[in-house]
């Protein structure tokens, strides 16, 4: 074969192979066309609105509503304050202006917004102006922030319909406000719950979220308040007795859960002071503290860890302007270790499970033990002699 014939032949080879191979491309590219407006026809079918709500701790709002039937998915985050792109750290310090907030996406044709209205209500507090439950201070207020006139009126009407209900002894103080922006939480806190049941449960349990919940709400009505149960599928309802018998397990037997969180989980329960205290052996000012003065019956537990420590049986009024004991409620909970800090020998107190700083133990203290415990509110969570049985600690309500 002649040189020009061979090359004539090859370059017709080549024209054909590449006619092919651009068909080819040509209809694979048709064909993810066609998928893509599939896709995206089937997007259209799904109609998304966003709610936004701040109920305290996010961990806890995002797992109740990603419960909720209808619900495409839900983000936690913060919003609401002055600081751009905040962190979680400057949030939980309070100086942002931000609160933990979650945005709820969901199908109005399935769950409405006003049902979420009702659902986030039976949720939270709304008459704690300080924060909610364990969590203190303005980060962890509750609010709803309206994305829409329509979601303002709705909002509006659903907090007054709350407050004709009558529901709380106290006004509800639930601020309703103009959304603006919102800036999704780090990675490692969105589905919290699915992530560390185990301690998210633990901080649930202890926050004492649920126990409020289910005492505000065991006796009411749906149709005496207006308010109307939010659809839950099938498996959601299974989720919820777990939840149910995991609850009623930790109250019969509360020792399994008097564990120590991750530092990072610590942290986010205790306020600055409380984390200061605890944490890093400080000390609160005597006399602005709250249980230097208490005279309630009950039990003082590790504010950490919810182990028993003190009762009131023990306490007394040591004129020092902390909670002052004679001893322990349970001694096995108790460590004393050698503290030389502040060019003195004294003997510190703290918690064998939590390993929480607690205070001091003196000598100088009254009959029958000649002891004084000294111990820092902060350190502390008081459980009222009405409440043991359901905090579960029902064991100590023999001691009244």
């Amino acid at each position: 074969m002649k040189p020009k014939l061979v090359i004539l032949t090859l370059t017709t080879l080549i024209i054909a192979l590449g006619f092919y191979a651009f068909a080819g491309m040509e209809g694979q590219m048709k064909d993810d066309s066609i998928e893509q407006e599939k896709s995206k026809d089937r997007m259209d079918d799904i109609k998304t609105e966003i709610a936004t709500f701040a109920g305290g701790c996010f961990w806890c709002t995002e797992a109740d509503f990603e419960k909720v039937k209808g619900v495409q998915k839900v983000i936690s985050g913060y919003t609401g304050g002055h600081k751009a792109s905040p962190s979680y750290k400057e949030v939980s310090m309070g100086g942002t202006g931000h609160t933990e907030a979650i945005q709820v996406y969901f199908d109005p044709e399935v769950v409405t917004y006003k049902a979420l209205l009702d659902y986030f209500w039976r949720h939270i507090d709304p008459t704690d102006a300080g924060g909610q439950f364990v969590d203190r201070g303005n980060q962890y207020r509750s609010e709803i922030f309206y994305h829409t006139d329509r979601q303002k009126m709705e909002a509006t009407a659903s907090k007054k319909a709350l407050e004709a209900a009558k529901v709380f002894n106290h006004p509800v103080v639930t601020r309703i406000s103009k959304f603006e922006i919102f800036y999704p939480a780090e990675a490692y806190h969105q589905d919290y719950y699915k992530k560390s049941p185990l301690r998210y449960k633990y901080y649930r349990w202890n926050s004492g979220r649920d126990q409020f919940l289910e005492e505000t709400w065991k006796n009411k009505h749906m149709k005496k308040d207006g308010m109307k149960p939010v659809p839950m599928d099938k498996e959601t309802d299974k989720k919820m007795d777990k939840k149910m018998d995991t609850i009623e397990s930790m109250k019969e037997d509360k020792i399994s859960v008097w564990t120590r969180p991750a530092d990072a989980d610590i942290k986010k329960m205790l306020t600055p002071m409380q984390y200061k205290i605890t944490q890093h052996e400080g000390t609160e000012p005597p006399f602005r503290n709250e249980f230097w003065d208490n005279k309630k019956e009950g039990i003082y537990v590790d504010i950490v860890s919810g182990e028993p420590l003190f009762s009131s049986t023990d306490k007394f009024k040591s004129g020092t302007g902390w909670p002052s004991f004679t001893r322990p409620l349970e001694s096995a909970h108790i460590v004393e270790k050698t503290d030389r800090s502040l060019f003195m020998t004294r003997t510190e107190v703290r918690s064998k499970i939590a390993d929480s700083h607690l205070g001091h133990v003196f000598d100088d203290g009254p009959a029958p033990t000649g002891l004084r415990y000294c111990i820092n509110s902060g350190a502390l969570k008081f459980i009222p002699k009405d409440k043991l049985a359901q905090e579960g600690y029902g064991k100590y309500t023999k001691l009244f």
